[in-house]
């Protein structure tokens, strides 16, 4: 076994036998070195963000001083969530190594279809988002301002 997928499946295993959340581990490696792991931790902070991925990304972007994860790569024990797969994109983590499979997640009730479903159909269904823009104009501004900054940092 991959000694990096080891840990996140040891992590996992703590999360789930601590009643942290579900059966899902994460580790963040740069050099050949662990810089952070995370594990499912929804039902002990009652936030449905805090995936595995995404703890381990916090940790790794605290511990390392930045927001940018270039130089890393992450292993995770199953294909990450849509909302997981966005924040390993957005930290610019190019390597991920998983382990289960979508659909083996969705076997145990973790299933996350719908959203995908939802994104392909172009938000068009409202059955379980009601989606309206307003007040375009204004916050348009906002952007024409952040466009305007000479001192902004892009991330």
């Amino acid at each position: 076994m991959n000694k990096f997928m080891k840990v996140a499946v040891d992590e996992a295993l703590h999360g789930m036998e601590s009643g942290h959340g579900g059966p899902f581990g994460a580790v963040i490696v740069r050099d050949d070195e662990i810089i952070s792991r995370g594990h499912n931790q929804v039902l002990v902070s009652h936030d449905p963000t805090m995936h595995a991925e995404i703890a381990a990304i916090r940790a790794a972007t605290k511990k390392l001083g930045r927001f940018s994860l270039h130089d890393c790569e992450i292993y995770s024990t199953c294909m990450p969530c849509p909302m997981c797969l966005g924040a390993i994109m957005w930290a610019k983590i190019p390597k991920l190594y998983y382990g289960a499979k979508a659909a083996d997640a969705a076997q145990i009730g973790f299933d996350d279809d719908y959203i995908y479903d939802f994104i392909k159909n172009d938000f068009a269904d409202g059955s379980r988002l009601f989606l309206e823009s307003i007040d375009v104009a204004q916050c348009r501004e906002l952007f024409a301002k952040w466009d305007g900054k000479n001192d902004k940092t892009m991330y």
